[in-house]
């Protein structure tokens, strides 16, 4: 164990060393700087080492004496050191190129690059030599192994008592955790200097710490403007006919929203629709008649037809859908830490007396959904409360959406007898492996998304047709929207249209059919279902109620993880790390670099930095 301490911290130095070096010119190279960098270094490659050493650890504990002391077991030793060496160089290697691009350890970015593993692993091979790279780091290792070989086999647990080397990792086990529990990776910015505060963390620390925290600092990676100019603009931007802001803070977005009549108490079910892309419609231009109900229904019905997904992700859908607040940089809100009693259309829903709950096909622990729903004003229900026998079909996801819109039915029914109630319903069959109950409809089960499209659709028919026989029919506006599209690729990073899905309102005895054809973001939809319950409330969303807005000043948000896109009439501004800003004109499915225009610029950073600071710091609450 002490050996491979070694190993990690000596790789850890150098790695250190040699980005020091690169980053020379951007260093403050004061005393303190320079002492805090290498000691706090040293500390964070420790806590690094301990963690490395978990597997190693584990194995010498676990194997049998008799097998330790084999004159061949030594070759099995030699083969953990070489992989280990292998692996902490090729990390090491891949944060020279991480700091190259983004003058910074390892963080979110680079755990979304292992999510996007095919894109980036086309990038590298690409962008790099990976093959003589390996090979390189390979010979390296085994050079570096074959010099340690007599160190390695001269290591004497073979002589420890299975009970000695328990105990050993009993506090060894205690350590761990203390760590775990009292270290995270803010605790090395003690500079002004920003690259001094990345050199004394630990790349692969902060690689896992990321993962933990799930998020991108916006003030450290993304461009900015003063925060009272942000936050002054937002409230321009914010200020609308039905709207008054009722907070002296200059940080706040507390509005007291007022609409005239009587309010309407009608149960409202919003149907949320994996992966359902407005091209998947006939009203979009879709001729292969895989939503004929809807396509029907959309005749019926109240249909937007400029609206836009916040993310490609289903959380970022039910972070747009729940909080309407623009998408932070990272991770979604949804899978964040300290995310509870958050201001949420459910809340505004249970302070009018209603019920509300979120209703979802699989089970909530994915995606942290159960805890983040179950700690913002509603009331879970999810894949456990479907007995055995009620079930059609499932796959890993969920249950079919027909099974899960029963589970709905049957919880509209013992709901509304009682009070008013918003539903929210998540459905999971329009997903990869794409598999349904045969018989539905005329594309068999696992054959393409264009089947698993029109099984939802054909659930939804179900659904809204079992509905019409329910006492509570006549008094529901349903809401049926998608959670994101089917795909996110283009040309570009954030092709517009790889973002634009349907939306229809259906409530026969109160809503006129009709087609709302202004730019809207998801953002707005929470807001615009509340403006047509004539609802007055006061309000921290950054949405807007679409029928309240003056003409001219729609706006709409998209996003990955790290882009951040603004869209206001035909131009498109995106801010990326590293303080970067594009500007793009769109026309259609085409988007050309455009000059830029600051005001807009200057409105998409105000829009997106508010929000992230909302959220850090507790304004959303």
């Amino acid at each position: 164990m002490v050996l491979i301490t070694e190993m990690v911290v000596g790789i850890s130095f150098l790695t250190r060393i040699s980005l020091l070096i690169k980053s020379s010119s951007s260093v403050d190279f004061s005393f303190l700087n320079l002492a805090g960098l290498f000691l706090i270094g040293f500390f964070y490659d420790l806590v690094n080492a301990a963690y490395v050493c978990i597997p190693i650890v584990l194995y010498l504990w676990l194997v049998p004496i008799r097998i330790y002391g084999k004159a061949w077991h030594r070759f099995v030793l030699y083969g953990l050191f070489s992989v280990l060496t292998f692996l902490l160089l090729f990390n090491a290697v891949s944060e020279y190129f991480f700091w190259d691009e983004f003058n910074t350890r390892f963080n979110f970015i680079a755990v979304d690059y292992l999510v996007y593993t095919t894109e980036v692993i086309g990038n590298i091979q690409q962008s790099y030599p990976i093959g003589w790279i390996v090979l390189a780091i390979s010979v390296i290792s085994l050079l570096f192994v074959y010099s340690l070989k007599n160190k390695i086999k001269g290591s004497n647990i073979d002589q420890t008592l299975f009970w000695q080397r328990t105990k050993f990792v009993g506090l060894y086990t205690v350590l761990v955790a203390m760590i775990f529990f009292f270290v995270t990776n803010k605790q090395h910015r003690f500079s002004d200097n920003a690259y001094v505060n990345e050199l004394a963390g630990n790349g692969l620390y902060e690689l896992f710490a990321a993962y933990r925290n799930n998020e991108l600092d916006y003030d450290q990676f993304y461009k900015r403007i003063d925060s009272k100019e942000a936050f002054a603009l937002v409230h321009q931007l914010l200020k609308t006919s039905d709207a008054e802001f009722v907070d002296s803070n200059t940080e706040g977005i507390n509005r007291k929203i007022s609409n005239v009549g009587e309010e309407k108490k009608l149960n409202v079910v919003l149907i949320s629709v994996e992966s359902f892309s407005a091209d998947f419609m006939a009203s979009f231009g879709n001729q292969q008649g895989i939503t004929p109900f809807l396509d029907s229904l959309a005749q019926r019905s109240l249909l937007f037809t400029n609206l836009y997904a916040t993310g490609t992700r289903t959380v970022r859908g039910l972070e747009a859908l729940s909080l309407c607040v623009p998408p932070t940089p990272g991770q979604s809100i949804v899978r964040r830490p300290h995310n509870e009693e958050l201001f949420s259309l459910g809340k505004v829903f249970n302070e009018k007396g209603y019920e509300s709950k979120y209703i979802y096909g699989g089970y909530g622990y994915f995606d942290n959904m159960s805890y983040f729903f179950g700690n913002n004003g509603y009331s879970v229900v999810d894949r456990s409360a479907i007995a055995d026998e009620d079930i059609d079909y499932e796959n890993v996801w969920g249950v079919a959406d027909e099974n899960l819109f029963e589970l709905a039915t049957r919880e509209m029914d013992k709901s509304s007898a009682e009070k008013p109630v918003f539903a929210h319903i998540m459905t999971t069959s329009n997903h990869r492996p794409y598999t349904y109950p045969e018989g539905r409809i005329d594309i068999p089960s696992h054959t393409n998304r264009q089947g698993a499209v029109k099984y939802t659709d054909y659930s939804i028919d179900k659904f809204i047709k079992e509905s019409s026989k329910k006492p509570w029919f006549n008094n529901t506006l349903f809401v049926i929207v998608a959670d994101h599209c089917a795909s996110s690729a283009g040309k570009t990073e954030l092709p517009v249209n790889k973002y634009h899905i349907p939306m229809l309102i259906y409530a026969p005895s109160h809503i006129a059919p009709g087609r709302m054809e202004r730019l809207m973001s998801q953002i707005d939809i929470g807001p615009t279902m509340l403006g047509l319950l004539n609802f007055s409330y006061t309000s921290k969303f950054y949405g807007y109620d679409m029928f309240k807005l003056e003409s001219g000043r729609e706006r709409a948000f998209i996003s990955t993880y790290q882009s951040l896109g603004y869209i206001k009439g035909d131009k498109l501004i995106v801010l990326s790390p590293q303080l970067k800003v594009e500007s793009f004109a769109v026309y259609g499915k085409e988007q050309v670099k455009a000059k830029p225009d600051q005001n807009t610029i200057n409105e998409a950073i105000a829009w997106y930095q508010t929000a992230s600071y909302s959220f850090a710091h507790g304004l959303m609450n």
